[in-house]
């Protein structure tokens, strides 16, 4: 069954709730998106008596902002447990000092960034909440000298952070620092099934302009792509599964693949593929198969037929954020038209309320290759021709 919350809630999500009868609990954050007696509802009673009887029930969510309601409904199950591990990075990197024994990493609390000693810190190096979504909060430190810089820029967002992500999102009471690891980075949707095996259902390939670029506006993925990482990312994640002894579970995972082509953990994020029905939705519309439905009826894609005619495509998930140094309040309007005339094959364009949200919205695209310079612009674009102050 599938947990709905905040931010987003997709008509593609929904109408895979319908078409495959897979039921949404009727939380009142369900009923906030507009959901209602047609939309295969199941009371929150009888999914709590349905979990009791089968403990081995799929579960999906639809964003971390359901992990109170699991916490507080879902405790007589080992459910919360293995959310909350994989969720709170320090205990998760804990876990992979036996892959990765020589990974520097430490947590401090907010109130300690004063005072850490950051001499003998590896450089460069991370530093992210211990509990963080989005890239929220995520800062690069190349130099001793940057050190009191990105301080500053910590304090700033937390003073003005708001209430759109809920602690178990997003809590910057407590960071972790972690060296950085050279090398690209991917995303992926996957789970694992009844045996604990895992199934990789996408692989995106994410863009940076630079090499202090730590945003998140290109996750892109293609046949290559695919190719290249499938096999070893699946035995990755199998090795994960093994330790956690993880079964009938989504995730999303974000890794560092280096030149020699070890695999490195960014994160795991628990019970939901890409936030805000995103990487899922793309997969769907770039590759033909649901992902939603793989998962909750056991299904492996078969790749070999699926990439057998995507030869030389490019799938892209573009996050249209507020790069413009303009405030979102400051921001009065985003000519969407305007940047959709800048891409060949549009899939499909989300838009959002920049006043409630970081971000202008969402673009899947398709892009051949010998266009591939339609996708370098949007990387490096700041959007200010596309507002209205």
């Amino acid at each position: 069954m599938i947990l709905v919350d905040k931010p987003y809630l997709s008509d593609f999500l929904k109408e895979t709730s319908k078409k495959y009868n897979f039921p949404i609990v009727d939380t009142r954050a369900a009923r906030d998106f507009g959901l209602g007696a047609d939309d295969n509802l199941l009371s929150e009673k009888e999914t709590i008596s349905q979990l009791r009887a089968n403990p081995n029930m799929r579960i999906y969510a639809t964003s971390e902002n359901a992990i109170g309601w699991i916490a507080d409904n879902f405790a007589f199950s080992d459910l919360p447990k293995k959310t909350e591990f994989f969720k709170n990075k320090t205990r998760f990197r804990e876990m992979m000092r036996l892959m990765l024994p020589n990974f520097y990493f430490q947590e401090v609390v907010f109130e300690a960034l004063d005072s850490l000693i950051i001499n003998d810190i590896p450089l460069p190096f991370i530093i992210k909440p211990n509990v963080g979504f989005f890239s929220l909060g995520v800062h690069k430190v190349n130099t001793i000298e940057d050190w009191e810089a990105t301080k500053s820029a910590i304090k700033a967002e937390v003073a003005e952070r708001d209430e759109s992500y809920p602690d178990e999102v997003l809590n910057t009471t407590s960071y972790i620092i972690e060296e950085y690891i050279e090398g690209e980075e991917f995303a992926f949707d996957a789970y694992f099934d009844e045996e604990g095996a895992p199934v990789i259902l996408s692989i995106f390939h994410h863009l940076f302009s630079s090499g202090d670029d730590v945003g998140d506006r290109i996750y892109t993925t293609s046949k290559t792509i695919i190719e290249e990482n499938l096999a070893d990312f699946t035995e990755w994640l199998r090795q994960i599964g093994k330790m956690v002894e993880v079964r009938n579970f989504p995730v999303h995972v974000e890794v560092r693949r280096t030149a020699k082509g070890e695999i490195a953990p960014i994160e795991i994020n628990p019970l939901r593929f890409g936030g805000w029905c995103t990487t899922a939705d793309m997969t769907a519309a770039a590759y033909g198969f649901n992902p939603y439905s793989c998962y909750f009826e056991n299904k492996r894609p078969n790749w070999d037929d699926i990439l057998s005619t995507r030869t030389g495509l490019y799938y892209s998930m573009i996050i249209l954020d507020n790069s413009t140094g303009y405030s979102n309040e400051e921001i009065a309007y985003f000519d969407y038209d305007a940047v959709l005339a800048r891409f060949k094959n549009p899939l499909e364009l989300r838009k959002l309320d920049h006043k409630q949200f970081p971000i202008f919205g969402f673009l899947f695209t398709e892009t051949h290759e010998d266009n591939f310079a339609e996708l370098e612009w949007i990387l490096k674009a700041d959007l200010r021709e596309f507002v209205r102050i």
